[in-house]
């Protein structure tokens, strides 16, 4: 085990006294029972533009939140200060709260039954020993290969890099007492690229656990170029209804509109389209989900929630029909239902697809429209009324013909999600949603 191994460990270990410490001081005052949480970051954050170095930081970011039970009654409170004194100050503000409180019957710890009492190593933790000045260098690199890529990039919105590392740390009167540590690397560049009175910017970027797993700085750059300048002289399109193709890379959108959709919160609020579809056909048959939190390394892998409920595989959708919704313990109990371990999010979704690249999707398609940019946040998951502007390129004959911008793309989840036609291989492994592209039948164009 390397130093800087160690040392994480031995924060761990100091997090979860300090944890400790606030749970027995609740006890001794009188919760009936309590949780307490630490996320902690530090690291490195660079940017240059046009060369030159505009910030160079060095954060560190964390505090400990307590939640108090007092009967049904629930309060909460958080410092960064980890001291006894200031511990103990926190948990006697979070009891005075749950004293003002209004008593809720669904409030309280999840189940013990539920929670993760050895959390299983995920591979999460690749610290890396970067200076400033390699940053920099990278950050630099990423310029200059956009610049030197085509004359038509004629500004810089800058690059950056960052490369951190943190722990997790969750506790609670049950017993549970649990951490992990993880890193995120990551590099991007953004630029601006000019043809006689158009202007359009682009970007491109990589991240990972692990720093050698980034693409390469350069690289990133000239993809970042490409994204520029292929938007250049963008056309408007008149109205019409055609089929639609959303790159990988904003593909997760479609997918991020579904887990709202069907999040416990949303549907004891009775405020989704999707409720009481459990065991309906919601998404074409085309569709098949899988939740996987223990992916090795994987962006959006967790052994518990924010609860310290055990995180699992999962079959969300199964051609279709939706399996399951999303619940943490206040939700479920809401809806008469367990938790699914998704307090704080998903865990890796995958979303499965079939043999067909993006252009072979362009092929199947025949004439349409390829969306790779998506404006503004037109999307009501009450009703499932679906509007936003958009840009991309325009399909004919299964080839791209020109670029599109300034249009809007419109109709309604139900829809769209009913007529998905074909998941592309080309996986976007860059977040909690990995999906490759996606064809949708037919929306609804209009230019501005």
């Amino acid at each position: 085990m390397s130093q800087t191994e160690v040392t994480i460990w031995q924060e761990i270990a100091e997090v979860k006294d300090a944890v400790s410490q606030v749970l027995a001081h609740a006890k001794q005052l009188g919760a009936s029972s309590a949780e307490a949480s630490m996320n902690r970051t530090r690291g490195l954050s660079v940017e240059t533009r046009h060369g030159e170095v505009e910030t160079v930081e060095f954060n560190q970011d964390g505090g400990l939140g307590i939640s108090i039970y007092v009967g049904q009654r629930k309060g909460s409170a958080s410092t960064a200060d980890l001291s006894p004194a200031a511990l103990k100050r926190t948990v006697e503000a979070a009891i005075d709260i749950a004293r003002y409180t209004s008593e809720d019957p669904h409030a309280g710890l999840a189940e013990a039954a539920w929670l993760e009492l050895s959390p299983p190593d995920l591979d999460l933790f690749h610290p890396a020993s970067v200076s400033t000045e390699q940053a920099i260098e990278w950050c630099k690199a990423s310029e200059e290969a956009a610049f030197a890529y085509d004359p038509r990039i004629t500004n810089s919105e800058g690059a950056s890099f960052s490369s951190h590392q943190g722990l997790k740390v969750y506790g609670n009167s049950h017993g549970q007492l649990v951490g992990y540590p993880s890193s995120r690397h990551s590099l991007s560049c953004v630029v601006i690229g000019e043809e006689g009175d158009d202007m359009q910017r682009d970007y491109s970027y990589t991240v990972a656990r692990e720093l050698s797993a980034l693409l390469d700085p350069a690289q990133i750059g000239r993809e970042a170029a490409l994204e520029t300048v292929q938007r250049l002289n963008g056309r408007k399109l008149g109205t019409q209804k055609v089929p639609v193709i959303f790159r990988a890379d904003i593909a997760s959108s479609i997918f991020g509109h579904l887990v709202s959709a069907i999040s416990g919160g949303s549907i004891y609020r009775k405020s989704s389209f999707l409720l009481d579809k459990v065991g309906q056909s919601v998404m074409s048959d085309k569709v098949t989900i899988l939740e996987r939190p223990h992916l090795k390394q994987a962006l959006a892998s967790s052994p518990f929630d924010g609860e310290g409920v055990k995180t699992r595989d999962l079959t969300v959708l199964d051609k279709g029909v939706l399996n399951t919704y999303l619940t943490t313990s206040y939700s479920g109990r809401k809806l008469g239902l367990p938790s699914t371990g998704h307090a704080g999010g998903i865990h890796n979704w995958l979303v499965q697809h079939g043999d067909a690249d993006l252009a072979q999707l362009c092929r199947d398609m025949g004439t349409g429209l390829l969306v790779t940019e998506l404006m503004g946040q037109g999307v009501n998951t009450v009703t499932g009324d679906y509007s936003r502007g958009a840009a991309g390129f325009w399909v004919e004959n299964g080839q791209i013909q020109f670029p599109v911008s300034e249009i809007t793309i419109a109709g309604t989840l139900q829809q769209m999600f009913m007529d998905i036609q074909a998941i592309g291989k080309d996986v976007d492994p860059r977040g909690g949603v990995l999906t490759g592209s996606v064809l949708i039948g037919q929306m609804q164009i209009a230019g501005h």
